[in-house]
């Protein structure tokens, strides 16, 4: 008996599709373009270490996460593929403070400076190192101010390691008419040029994540940092999603119960049966991450026919009316596509009132994931 036998969810990610999805971003780019890749959040929660692995046999050299602690685990666990030659980096987007400042030595991460306070500490204790320098060009979250340039310059703040790359981060590539774009690109061009000589001269420029690779080659610059689009999620949400699917996410079905018109099901009763109806219960709800908000408005699949999720998502469980299915056709044990082909996390997102994003990261461990090669 293994894992997928006992588990009630079951979440299948196609590693092919992720490499796929990373080669296609590449092209867009170019040759002259360097593509890295964003694996915080365990990989948006589909899993680091393997889809780090796959990517690094795709071509990628440069993954990004959020933390030390995710720099750290990742960088254990790549360890036998980080040769001193294999050109693989990571690099932390939060930067480093003086409790983590040690690790990153250790474990030769590189950190992404976006205060005036981080700038200081690795000139001071940085020995040497690379790092990376963000600018805030306008959403006003993380960097560099064009006001704090110059003093860190006059400083010396900048010396005593390479600045390797000069980042910043796009509030709305999304909306490709949204004019933030261009006061974004205009605000990081202005904050580059007032970089010393040196680091202009030497250092990488990026701007775009997944969304930004599609705004056109004036954003490009010399790296893009997808993250999104790796997983499948539509990084031109206005138009069909170019990205290869790559998670899919089954439910068992647990029972299924004819009822009559005028029943409720679930909590609250929110849904009440307008006739006959047969509900299928299945074992997966929000401890797994399912959107509690899908309630009564998402959709799954049995085979090719669609059916709706009716009253609320429970803890562990979810109802789906299942009338219009013979009865051979759904029964204890068979499984409900709640993610796939027909349905994916944006689809899920859009009827969640949230994105897909969040509906990836927030799938938990007790679905049981399998990896497909």
């Amino acid at each position: 008996m293994t894992d997928a036998d006992t588990a009630l969810g079951l979440i299948t990610i196609d590693l092919n599709a992720v490499a796929a999805n990373y080669r296609h971003l590449a092209g867009i780019v170019g040759p002259g373009c360097r593509t890295a890749a964003v694996v915080k959040a365990d990989a948006y929660g589909l899993g680091a270490v393997p889809v780090t692995h796959r990517l690094v046999d795709a071509g990628c050299r440069r993954f990004f996460v959020a933390t030390p602690s995710e720099a750290i685990g990742l960088a254990r666990a790549i360890a036998d593929r980080r040769t001193p030659d294999s050109g693989i980096e990571i690099a932390v987007l939060d930067g480093v403070d003086g409790g983590s400042l040690p690790s990153f030595h250790a474990y030769g991460l590189i950190p992404v400076l976006s205060a005036p306070e981080q700038v200081r500490l690795w000139h001071e204790a940085g020995g040497g190192k690379p790092a990376i320098l963000q600018l805030d060009s306008g959403m006003s979250r993380l960097g560099l101010s064009l006001a704090e340039i110059a003093p860190l310059a006059a400083s010396g703040s900048f010396d005593g390691y390479a600045v390797d790359t000069v980042m910043s981060h796009l509030a709305c590539a999304d909306t490709p008419a949204h004019p933030m774009n261009e006061s974004q690109r205009r605000n990081f061009d202005a904050g580059v040029a007032a970089l010393p000589e040196t680091i202009r001269r030497h250092a990488v420029l990026s701007l775009a994540a997944s969304s930004g690779i599609f705004l056109g080659s004036g954003f490009h610059y010399g790296m893009v940092r997808p993250g999104a689009a790796l997983w499948g999620l539509n990084p031109t949400p206005h138009t069909t999603n170019p990205m290869s699917q790559v998670v899919g996410i089954k439910a068992k079905i647990i029972q299924v119960l004819e009822i009559d018109a005028g029943r409720g099901v679930g909590y609250g009763a929110v849904y009440v049966a307008p006739g006959p109806r047969r509900i299928a219960t299945v074992g997966v709800g929000y401890a797994d991450g399912y959107p509690r908000a899908a309630g009564n408005r998402a959709r799954a699949y049995i085979g090719d026919t669609r059916v709706k999720l009716v009253g609320r998502v429970s803890m562990d469980l979810t109802t789906f009316d299942v009338t219009g299915l013979p009865a051979s056709a759904v029964g204890p044990g068979g499984l409900v596509e709640l993610m796939g082909p027909h349905y994916g996390a944006d689809d899920l997102a859009r009827d969640s009132d949230t994105i897909g994003y969040e509906v990836l990261t927030r799938l938990s461990r007790r679905l049981h994931r399998s990896y497909l090669p």
